[in-house]
């Protein structure tokens, strides 16, 4: 019987302000049948470093996070409330 534990990004999507949401799956396997699974999701936003992502993700982050999109985020982040 050999139990097995495996984490991979699932699902990846980008919002409108540029912000990539990834649903990471870790799945529990015994014998290469899944037993069990749970879900963590975690946000990379436009300036965040992302350098520790899966190469999928960081492939989305270098198209997604311009330089221009950046600038927009941040200045977005300071302004009041409304």
């Amino acid at each position: 019987m050999a139990f097995e534990k495996v984490s991979f990004s699932d699902l990846v999507e980008v919002t409108e302000n540029g912000c990539v949401q990834v649903r990471v799956k870790t799945s529990v396997r015994e014998d290469g049948v899944e037993i069990g699974s749970g879900y963590h999701r975690h946000v990379v936003a436009p300036g965040d470093d992302y350098s520790a992502e899966d190469a999928r993700v960081q492939a989305i982050c270098v198209a997604v996070h311009t330089d221009e999109v950046i600038l927009a985020y941040k200045a977005a982040q300071t302004e009041e409330p409304i």
